[in-house]
């Protein structure tokens, strides 16, 4: 029996509503206090006691302190919320343009007649880009402005959707390098800035959840995008743009409609996007002045006499010699090389899965259902990530992802049944919306800013040495989810030796703050003490006079 993959829609759809109102301000107005203020009842009694014995000297103060503090309070959050505002317009404006190309890059292909070993290479040259493009690019971003290539990723990526217009191996090649470079800033560019803007803000407390809305508005994005895709490609056909052949009796060069119109939508996104992060968004850099005083600086205190090498290799060189930073790049590489594995595999998987039909020679899967579903479990995801962050920390839940995304592919190894299999996929997409936020806050707190942008880039290269490889080597879906399945057992416990680093940084970084702070209380306390020795002594006797 087929899965009933409505079915499922509706219980993720459910599960998602259900999460996404958990972790929405509304529940926590309506149906009490945040888990940070259930505290132990002894403790909390005694801070009552206090606090009532502070209101009965001294009312006054307390309630100003009070109305100080919620008004900085409310003052940070709106601040936050025109900073995230400004982010997600530019940024959901990017992702929309990924999105609407992704599903119908090897359909036009395929449709201008080209085979499947052309169409493999045209992939492989366009993740082949990314890894060596994007090895240097990224620092050049953290040197000369961070906006800046924002807006050269706009521009790139449109000239990448402008090329499929051509019916030449050779310009779909150019769009694929083009397109590749392009992936690159998306992925590196946009969080750099970001968490430099958060900190120049005094606001890197609300970064997760800038990164959990970001996961959350770039499912539903997705989503948007799959439904405009659809809609815009079933318009039309795909036809010659000069009216079929010329007059020696060859095909025309440049065609339009049909496959075509996604990518014409995501040109007109990549534009806005690109006007918007031009006009909304301030410049940021990877360094600042105070930061390369010893280094021959730009007026806005950048290295520019380095070549265009340099940042690759400092990038390099910090990631080797930091652990940190080390164990952070590989449990990127493992995950994200393993959900790129995935979505070239899960198709076939659940294709060989699925019963035939009487009558039929092939099996008919509802792929845009499929897709939504996907989408639906991600967002259930990053709103989850945004329940839990309050409670656990973030080094904690990233072994938990990585964990469960790890047995969630063992068990599609396993499984025989497509229902168990599409639903512990939709597991796996849940552990994805998890994972970006979790990634990004904790790439935000390990990575130097001064080289954020290349060191970004420089993880990067392992993952796409791994799509090129399962691209390359022609591996049938269960031999692809043992390899996810492997990769991600490693990132597991990548990122638990990265949690015992970071929280015993964490708790040496206290110790410190807490021993620091007694040395600065030791003079007030001392001279408490001597003001009280003095009043218990009471007058001097009187002198007796002979």
């Amino acid at each position: 029996m087929a899965a009933n993959y409505p079915l499922i829609f509706g219980i993720s759809l459910a599960i998602n509503v259900a999460v996404t109102f958990r972790s929405s301000d509304k529940f926590k107005l309506y149906c009490g206090s945040s888990p940070r203020n259930q505290e132990d009842p002894h403790n909390k009694r005694d801070e009552d006691d206090e606090r009532n014995a502070e209101d009965e000297f001294d009312p006054l103060l307390k309630k100003g302190a009070s109305d100080a503090g919620d008004g900085g309070k409310a003052t940070e959050k709106a601040r936050h919320a025109a900073l995230l505002r400004r982010y997600l317009a530019v940024y959901l404006l990017a992702a929309l343009s990924d999105w609407l190309q992704g599903p119908y890059v090897y359909a036009l292909y395929d449709q201008y007649g080209y085979s499947q070993h052309l169409i493999a290479i045209l992939f492989v040259a366009g993740f082949g880009s990314s890894m060596v493009f994007g090895s240097f690019i990224g620092g050049m971003a953290d040197a000369c402005g961070r906006r800046k290539f924002v807006i050269l990723f706009a521009v790139i990526y449109a000239l990448s959707c402008m090329t499929k217009h051509f019916k030449n191996f050779h310009i779909l090649m150019l769009g694929r390098l083009l397109g590749g470079i392009a992936t690159s800033l998306l992925f590196s560019v946009f969080d750099s800035w970001l968490i430099r803007a958060h900190a120049d803000a005094g606001l890197k407390s609300y970064l997760s959840k800038s990164f959990s809305a970001a996961a959350y508005g770039n499912s539903l994005v997705a989503i948007g995008a799959g439904l405009v895709a659809n809609k815009a490609a079933s318009s039309n056909d795909l036809l010659p743009f000069f009216g079929g052949k010329d007059e020696e009796g060859e095909e025309s060069l440049i065609y339009m409609g049909g496959y075509l119109n996604p990518f014409d939508i995501a040109l007109l996104a990549l534009i806005l996007c690109g006007f918007m992060a031009a006009t909304m968004w301030e410049e940021n850099y990877g360094e600042t002045k105070s930061d390369n005083e010893e280094s021959a600086d730009d007026d806005d205190g950048h290295n520019k006499d380095q070549p265009w090498y340099g940042a690759l290799k400092t990038a390099y060189t910090t990631t080797v010699r930091s652990r940190d930073i080390f164990l952070c790049g590989a449990v990127s590489s493992f995950f994200e090389g393993s959900m790129y594995i995935f979505v070239f595999m899960w198709t076939p998987a659940l294709k060989n899965l699925t019963p035939k039909e009487e009558g039929e020679d092939s099996v008919s899967l509802p792929f845009g259902l499929i897709f939504s579903t996907f989408m639906v479990s991600c967002m259930a995801g990053s709103s989850l990530f945004s329940i839990l962050v309050e409670r656990i920390k973030i080094e904690v839940l990233g072994i938990a992802v990585m964990l469960v995304s790890s047995l969630s592919m063992m068990a599609i190894v396993f499984s025989g049944s497509d229902v168990v299999t599409f639903v512990c996929m939709n597991l796996f997409e849940m552990c994805v919306g998890m994972y970006w936020p979790i990634m990004g806050t904790q790439k935000g707190g390990i990575v130097p800013e001064d080289q954020r942008s290349a060191i970004y880039n420089l993880f990067r290269i392992p993952l796409n040495f791994i799509v090129l490889t399962s691209l390359l080597t022609d591996l049938t879906p269960k031999q692809s989810f043992i390899a996810t399945t492997t990769m991600l057992a490693f990132g597991t416990a990548c990122q638990a030796m990265l949690m015992k680093n970071r929280l015993h940084v964490n708790s040496m970084d206290e110790l410190k703050s807490k021993a620091m702070q007694q040395e600065d209380e030791k003079p007030a306390k001392k001279e408490e003490d001597t003001e009280a020795l003095e009043l218990t002594k009471g007058p001097d006797p009187p002198v007796e006079v002979v």
